[in-house]
């Protein structure tokens, strides 16, 4: 099996405990956030399904035929994972029609658990309306769970790196040789979605080995000239335009215009892309446009307890984080169940 994040450095070291992450969807707890409240009027009917063992595309489509629709009129904010306990909000295209009665499709379909809230608005849902997900998540047969609660404060305090987590390659790092297989020309991809998917998997493996590159070099917290940082309003600015004591510091999300660093810091990531020349020529045949992504990602209201050989962590984070990435830095987690993808 190939793991695409086991070369990654660690902000606080590799964990030297091992626990069950998944041992069931109830486990693995994740509640999202929408960036808005509904109106509670408009064409498009939303809905808070509360699911386990179900993914987003699947209850999509179920709730589509529920609702006298196709596919088509059914979106959501984000992809959840397969095995967990999810809420999440769709957005179902009804106009002028009544709000359907939902309870012969919670009564036909196991894995959803309830209807946690429903409302209308006048626009449908889309991947930008989501601001974040609520995790508790339980790491089972741990040898010693008091021993971690350090590394947890130290988390709380620094974060971690903002790596995307194993879901956004594929299974077994699918997407990337794909991506790879494209890039030297031996592959044609036509498919819209899945040339996302590839796309979407050889910028995020870039940015990866970017941050792991940081933290090998000892520059995680320290700038380089012509860096380029986020202030509190999102804005971007020059490292050398503002002191700070924990710098907001960016990693590139490649494209096919120049980095928009400069000097040293322009030269460090150059360095490290250009290893990749198969992903470089998809993403530049692709005009992918060149974006920033933070280096450091901080968990929100992080809180735990433990009981026996379990520990129990929750925590808030912004959409397209990962919370595998949070327990990377926790413990070697031994998943048993499926992963499938999340992306924000």
């Amino acid at each position: 099996m190939t793991d695409l994040l086991a070369p990654l450095a660690y902000l606080h070291g590799q964990p030297t405990q091992s626990g069950t992450l998944k041992a069931s969807p109830d486990d693995f707890i994740v509640s999202e956030s929408l960036g808005f409240t509904p109106s509670g009027q408009g064409e498009h009917f939303l809905v808070r399904i509360k699911k386990r063992g179900e993914n987003t595309q699947y209850v999509a489509n179920e709730l589509a035929k529920a609702c006298g629709v196709s596919s088509r009129q059914v979106s959501w904010a984000g992809l959840k994972d397969r095995h967990a306990v999810t809420e999440q909000w769709f957005s179902v295209h009804l106009p002028g029609k009544a709000d359907p009665d939902l309870q012969a499709f919670i009564e036909t379909h196991p894995g959803v658990i309830s209807i946690e809230g429903t409302a209308r608005h006048q626009h449908k849902l889309r991947p930008g309306d989501l601001i974040g997900n609520q995790f508790t998540l339980c790491i089972r047969q741990l040898t010693d769970p008091q021993a971690l609660l350090p590394r947890l404060e130290a988390i709380t305090k620094e974060g971690v790196p903002n790596y995307f987590g194993a879901q956004r390659f594929g299974r077994e790092g699918n997407n990337v040789e794909i991506a790879r297989a494209w890039g030297r020309g031996e592959r044609k991809v036509r498919d819209k979605s899945k040339r996302s998917f590839y796309l979407s998997a050889a910028r995020s493996l870039l940015f990866n080995q970017v941050v792991s590159a940081r933290l090998n070099a000892s520059l995680f917290d320290q700038t380089l000239v012509g860096d380029l940082c986020l202030d509190t309003q999102n804005q971007m600015f020059t490292a050398e335009q503002a002191g700070l004591q924990q710098p907001n510091i960016t990693a590139p999300m490649t494209g096919d215009n120049a980095l928009p660093t400069t000097a040293d810091a322009e030269q460090f990531e150059l360095n490290v892309v250009e290893q990749e020349p198969d992903l470089l020529a998809v993403i530049r045949d692709n005009r992918m446009r060149h974006d920033r992504r933070l280096m450091r990602l901080l968990p929100q209201s992080m809180a735990w307890t433990h009981e026996a050989d379990t520990l129990t962590v929750s925590f808030f984070l912004p959409a397209g984080a990962f919370a595998t990435a949070v327990m990377r830095e926790v413990v070697i987690a031994n998943e048993q169940g499926e992963r499938d993808a999340h992306i924000d």
